[in-house]
């Protein structure tokens, strides 16, 4: 099935600066993707370039299979049938919710603009606010009317650019949750720009991993968490480390770690000279005797249901592992390393 939106070898510019170039991904119909990335990156760039408010310097943008921009023409945003939410709302503030909500409606009785109003209250869970001001909401009633406005007009797409970070966290992790919710029962596709790598795996179907104004890695959340394709990517989705080392056997790789074994063989040629990525979670301190080991426990953080050591290896590297389960461990002991992934992360050196 033809996608929703494609975007083929998209490069923009500001001020003849290349903010993102070689851009490729596509959103099908009812689809939710999420562009992650730093600050500076370039996602709202390519956000605002869909949405026909950016020109496009080299490539093109599709929106069902119809050209909305390339580098000869841009379509006028009220025309490409796409509803965005921006990071601070943009309400205005002189209309109550209702007229806010309707301000896109055009073509209605007023009659049918009341009843989509009515409709897109219920929908955001906000049926009695209706002659509200904007002034009198708190941050995240003020989020679902811009939500409500945006979807309002049926749109095809739904553009959000980073909607949920004037909220706290536990507010924003509820609204995310929401909101994909209320998408998926319209059917309704989107884009969704965040520097939150949670938010992200949480509403996105698909991520695509921006850095250095290039799309480092298009995919679902577990692609990217378990098969990442380059440091980069594996860094900004999980926190971890690169180790370097080098192949024994198909399954072993000596590193400043150690020998480490793995149940799955990934090491091809013997010899060949790797980085493994190893997360917190990966790395078990291991209680020695006689204060041999490798490594030495400088901090321990009890959160609940997991501890977290700081531990300062032999060779001055700080490394940082996570346990569930309770280690006869104190900040001062010694310890070794133990690696407990069936097939580690791994890149060529």
């Amino acid at each position: 099935m033809e996608p929703l939106l494609q975007v083929e070898s998209l490069s923009c510019a500001y001020e003849q600066q290349l903010i993102v170039q070689g851009i490729d991904f596509s959103v099908a119909r009812g689809e939710i993707a999420c562009l992650l990335g730093p600050s500076g990156c370039g996602k709202t760039t390519v956000l605002r370039a869909v949405a026909g408010f950016n020109p496009v310097q080299a490539g093109s943008i599709r929106m069902a299979g119809e050209v909305v921009s390339d580098e000869q023409q841009t379509l006028v945003p009220e025309a490409r049938q796409m509803g965005m939410v921006f990071q601070d709302y943009a309400l205005f503030p002189h209309l109550s919710v209702a007229d806010n909500i309707s301000f896109g409606l055009r073509g209605l009785s007023g009659a049918q603009k009341r009843q989509r109003v009515t409709e897109m209250l219920a929908l955001v869970r906000l049926p009695d606010l209706s002659d509200r001001y904007p002034h009198e909401l708190s941050g995240g009633q003020q989020q679902r009317v811009a939500l409500a406005r945006a979807l309002a007009p049926k749109p095809k797409l739904l553009l959000m650019d980073e909607p949920f970070s004037n909220l706290d966290t536990d507010l924003r992790t509820q609204l995310s949750l929401e909101v994909r919710d209320i998408l998926k029962a319209q059917g309704i596709a989107a884009i969704v720009v965040t520097h939150d790598q949670q938010e992200a795996f949480a509403i996105g179907d698909q991520v695509g991993i921006l850095a250095d104004g290039r799309l480092q890695q298009w995919g679902t959340p577990q692609e990217l968490y378990h098969q990442p394709v380059n440091p980069l990517v594996a860094g900004f989705v999980g926190k971890g480390e690169l180790f370097a080392g080098n192949c024994v056997t198909e399954n072993q790789v000596e590193t400043e770690l150690g020998l480490l074994e793995f149940a799955e063989p990934f090491c091809q040629p013997i010899g060949k000279a790797v980085e493994l990525f190893i997360r917190p979670s990966d790395l078990t301190p291991v209680a020695v005797a006689n204060g041999s080991g490798c490594a030495e426990v400088v901090a321990m953080e009890f959160m609940g249901a997991n501890t977290r050591y700081q531990l300062q290896m032999d060779n001055g590297r700080a490394v940082e592992a996570e346990c569930g389960e309770p280690l006869p461990i104190r900040v001062g002991d010694r310890v070794g390393l133990q690696v407990k992934v069936h097939r580690p992360i791994a890149f060529d050196r």
